[in-house]
């Protein structure tokens, strides 16, 4: 008879050799009370463990670790012993410096930076949703809100280098349909697309000069004037008009 969550054995009355029976508990309590392990990436056991290693066993473990795919290898007395983990055993995973769970399906990491999951330094943050190595903070939800300290909010985007991208991009079925920021340079970009792959791109403001281009053009280029009212115009023309008309939009020209 063992104890329901360890599964220490229990001593028995009148039992024979109790002290092996001891020893045994006395193992499992060594293998598995502040558990950390060396890996949780093997998938075989190391040449030479010594006395006291400890490893998750990864996914197709062979070997002496077969049939033990995300249990806990212990190796103790010479042999190796296996735990099958319970729902919300943690372990440090010491490779890796980051606090692992374990979720009854996966060991999922908690935190980082000397396991201070405590202070918000996480590694993958998801809510009703499973994070990812790229897709670090997911949220599954009817909305989310971003809201002030007191004062103003400031959401923002940042990028290693001119070249990389910062922006937001809008999707159907996790495929891209628009896209505005700074794409893969410093001017500001509006983007649409049919399928996610293929680009349109139908507003370019330029960083250095605030000039804006309309790079596919207007659907019907008479007819936007019109609604617009746009007028093309140099810039001697327009300073002599007195005064402009306020519904009207100038482009202004070098040309004299």
């Amino acid at each position: 008879m063992d104890t329901p969550n360890l599964g220490l054995p229990f001593l028995m009355a009148a039992q024979a050799q109790k002290h092996v029976t001891h020893n045994e508990a006395l193992r499992v309590l060594d293998a598995l009370v502040h558990l950390a392990v060396i890996d949780r990436d093997a998938t075989t056991p190391p040449g030479a463990p010594e006395d006291g290693d400890r490893y998750i066993v990864a996914a197709g473990g062979g070997g002496a670790w077969e049939g033990h795919d995300l249990e806990i290898a212990a190796y103790q007395d010479g042999a190796w012993a296996f735990f099958a983990p319970l729902t919300g055993w943690r372990s440090w995973i010491a490779d890796e410096d980051v606090l692992a769970v374990w979720d009854d399906t996966a060991w999922s990491s908690v935190g980082s930076s000397g396991g201070s999951g405590g202070d918000g330094d996480y590694e993958t943050v998801g809510i009703n949703a499973a994070a990812d190595e790229t897709n670090r903070l997911v949220v599954s939800a009817a909305a989310s809100l971003f809201t002030h300290a007191g004062n103003g909010h400031q959401q923002k985007i940042n990028k290693a280098t001119a070249g990389d991208t910062a922006s937001v991009l809008y999707q159907t079925g996790f495929s891209g349909r628009a896209e505005i920021g700074l794409a893969g340079d410093d001017d500001f970009h509006f983007k649409v697309s049919p399928d996610g792959s293929a680009w349109n791109e139908a507003l370019l403001i330029d960083t250095d000069t605030g000039e804006v281009a309309m790079p596919s053009g207007f659907s019907d280029p008479v007819e936007t004037r019109e609604q617009l009212k746009l007028v093309t115009i140099t810039e001697d023309d327009y300073e002599a008009l007195s005064p402009p008309d306020a519904d009207t939009i100038y482009l202004i020209t070098d040309a004299a």
